[in-house]
């Protein structure tokens, strides 16, 4: 319990603190190095029939050991998959989590069984919702770092993708 509340505490502290620092965005790329440029943009990352686009992670304070991770997953099969978990050399594991009111209360719990990507249809992990939790980071997220991640699916296997770290209090990488 208290690992959940030390959790929840550390989502609400990075969601109340708001940066409005432009920067430059770096291609999400499935494996290689990132792209570099004043226009350059956020490239949607295919596996299989799955589509992975908009990754991004929120800036951490320093000391803190939790970070959240974001991105929209299309599925263009007539099968639905599942978003199980992953993995990253920022964090020691990483968990599929969403956040649900219960009642007045906000609770945050990790999804055991992972996050249902539905045949033709989508999934969005986003602030307030079904997110990643980079748990026991190594160091803080800066704003303007790429962070590999990969990602595991129940049929389309291992993903990897790049999440562009945002201010901490970006709710999605569009205005950023």
């Amino acid at each position: 319990m208290k690992h959940l509340i030390r959790c929840a505490a550390a989502m609400l502290l990075l969601t109340s603190i708001a940066n409005a620092q432009a920067h430059d965005h770096s291609k999400m790329m499935q494996g290689g190095a990132a792209a570099t440029g004043d226009n350059a943009s956020m490239e949607p990352v295919k596996a299989g029939d799955l589509t992975l686009s908009g990754a991004f992670a929120r800036a951490t304070l320093p000391g803190a050991k939790v970070g959240g991770g974001y991105l929209k997953i299309d599925n263009g099969s007539n099968e639905p998959d599942r978003l199980v978990g992953g993995s990253s050399p920022a964090a020691a594991r990483i968990e599929v989590h969403e956040m649900k009111m219960d009642g007045s209360i906000m609770k945050m719990r990790q999804l055991k069984d992972g996050l249902e990507i539905p045949a033709g249809g989508s999934a969005e992990l986003s602030p307030g919702g079904a997110h990643l939790m980079l748990i026991d980071l190594t160091s803080p997220l800066r704003e303007g770092d790429m962070v590999p991640v990969t990602l595991d699916f129940a049929k389309a296997g291992k993903v990897d993708v790049r999440f562009m770290v945002a201010p901490a209090g970006a709710k999605s990488m569009e205005h950023h």
